[in-house]
């Protein structure tokens, strides 16, 4: 029996957050390095998981099988692909940074209703939404999967409405100067409640297709279905298939968001600390368009084709109604949340575009996007936490006085509006080519979005950073250590795979090759006509 490597590397940060949680609550700061001890275990699992992964072999690899309820034909079944390896490693990658970055959102905070918050159970809940993400991208199982992409929403559920930002919001401008504590604890309940809500929607819809594709196929096992469905074995009607595709569509759409579905986020974005603000956004919602590829694709494919034109139109409207929402913000955390919504419209375009370079593009850009939404919106919550502020009019002229802060700022800005150079413009550059190759007309109205992309982080770079130095920042400092350490890697890793992404498309290329061929798709030909080259001295053209 080999090694379980992909069970032990889930493993590893739930056994995490059992031990931070049961740390006593005297020993916080031990609590607080436990946690990163065993998110820095969990790193090292994952590059083992990527260094054991071979681009060139098995579809699905390191697989794990066992009975699990037999009865119902449900196992734990694990294996991953090029896609799950990358976005494994993405979310290990990234706890680290939230812990912290995270290090003092969680201490103790006496309010007027003597309210205060464990410590232990922040970092605990952190680890456990790491443990799930990662066994959602592992899982080969519908039902397994099911279960974890539903479970994530409770952790995260008391992140977003016991740990909220104590920063002033647009929202709660008035109330908060007025010292109403328990107005901002009823907004973050808000935000978590419909966090919840939308999510269980969509989850209890996507739960009546799982039961209505094992009445159709018998089993839950991803890899029998696709291989039924390969070899003609699996009889599904077209109407079936389709109502089956819509429930599990929808409950990714809700997860990825994807409009109109995504009004939840803005809410749950700006009502969390700038670390659960990135675990939603970089590691939680990646599980929604991952399971588009993995699930969707793959066990309704000719369903898929037929939805594509909608689901097309769809994500054009993300992509610019979240950027003409994010221009207007006042707000800088819900900024950011709205160009994620943007972001995840160029997402979902690559994936339905069914070509290869849309599709490549998409998963580069759940990764690209997640460390350059990380990276911005971590060194947002710095400046926040300095000022006490997320408006964007209470600031002025930080660069003057914490330059570095500004500096990381801006890279983390020109990341997001994908700039030349930087990891997102591969992946949002390959979604476009991929796009315009089967739908010309959809590719050129998504460029909208990367003009709207600069307006809305120049702007906001101009708006906090430049200009007369405001009274309320002149004293505010730089950059910590800590805080450098959270910041510096997330920019040299946008950097490094924005000037060589091949160490990421060698290990998805193979991944989208088999989904290609899962909705029986090839790339469209070049129109261009190619010249006979001359002969010359004699030699046959060629």
């Amino acid at each position: 029996m080999s090694f379980p490597l992909l069970t032990v590397t889930a493993l590893v940060p739930a056994a995490g957050a059992v031990l931070t949680a049961a740390v006593p609550a005297a020993r916080r700061t031990a609590a607080k390095w436990l946690a990163l001890l065993f998110s820095l275990a969990t790193l090292a699992l994952a590059v083992l998981v990527a260094v054991r992964f071979e681009p060139g072999g098995a579809r699905y690899q390191l697989t794990e099988s066992h009975a699990w309820i037999p009865d119902f034909g449900v196992r734990y079944e694990l294996g991953v692909d090029g896609i799950g390896v990358a976005l494994i490693a993405l979310t290990a990658v990234l706890m680290p940074f939230v812990i912290l970055a995270g290090w003092h959102d969680a201490d103790p905070l006496e309010t007027k209703s003597r309210r205060w918050r464990p410590t232990q159970g922040f970092f605990a809940l952190i680890l456990m939404v790491e443990a799930m993400v990662i066994i959602s991208f592992e899982a080969t199982d519908v039902f397994l999967f099911y279960v974890f992409f539903e479970a994530m929403l409770i952790p995260m559920y008391f992140l977003i409405g016991g740990f909220g930002d104590r920063a002033v919001s647009s929202r709660s401008a008035a109330a908060a100067a007025g010292g109403s504590d328990e107005n901002a604890a009823a907004q973050r309940s808000y935000a978590a409640v419909k966090f919840l809500l939308y999510n269980l929607a969509g989850g209890l819809i996507m739960l009546a297709a799982v039961i209505g594709l094992y009445v159709v196929a018998g089993n839950f096992s991803l890899q029998e279905i696709t291989a039924a469905r390969a070899a003609g074995t699996l009889d599904m009607a077209t109407n079936t298939e389709r109502l089956l595709f819509l429930g599990f569509f929808f409950a990714f759409a809700v997860k990825a968001p994807l409009w109109p579905l995504h009004t939840w986020l803005p809410n749950a974005m700006g009502e969390s600390t700038a670390p659960v603000a990135v675990l939603i956004t970089a590691v939680v919602d990646k599980v929604g368009t991952f399971a588009m590829l993995r699930f969707c694709l793959g066990l309704f494919p000719d369903a898929s084709k037929w939805a594509t034109p909608v689901i097309l139109v769809l994500a054009l409207i993300s992509i610019v109604y979240g950027a003409l929402l994010a221009v207007g913000q006042r707000d800088i955390k819900r900024l950011v949340a709205y160009a994620s919504i943007s972001h995840f419209g160029f997402i979902v375009l690559g994936i339905f575009a069914m070509t290869s370079q849309g599709q490549s593009g998409a998963t580069l850009y759940m990764v690209n996007h997640g460390l350059s939404t990380a990276a911005l919106m971590l060194v947002a919550g710095f400046l926040i936490s300095r000022r006490g502020s997320r408006l964007i009019a209470d600031y002025g002229g930080v660069q003057k006085v914490a330059p570095v802060l500004a500096g990381t700022f801006l890279i983390g800005g020109l990341a997001t509006l994908s700039l030349p150079g930087l990891a997102p413009f591969v992946s949002e550059f390959l979604v476009l080519v991929g796009t315009y190759a089967r739908y010309p007309v959809v590719g050129i109205i998504a460029t909208v979005g990367i003009v709207l992309a600069a307006l809305y982080t120049l702007v906001l770079y101009q708006r906090t950073m430049t200009g007369p130095v405001k009274e309320e920042v002149r004293a505010m400092p730089d950059l910590r250590l800590r805080e450098m350490l959270v910041v510096a890697p997330l920019i040299a890793l946008l950097i490094g795979l924005g000037v060589y992404p091949k160490v990421l498309t060698d290990i998805v290329n193979p991944a989208v090759e088999y989904t290609m061929s899962d909705v029986k798709r090839t790339d469209p030909k070049p129109e261009v006509a190619v010249e006979a080259v001359p002969a010359k001295n004699g030699e046959a053209a060629k």
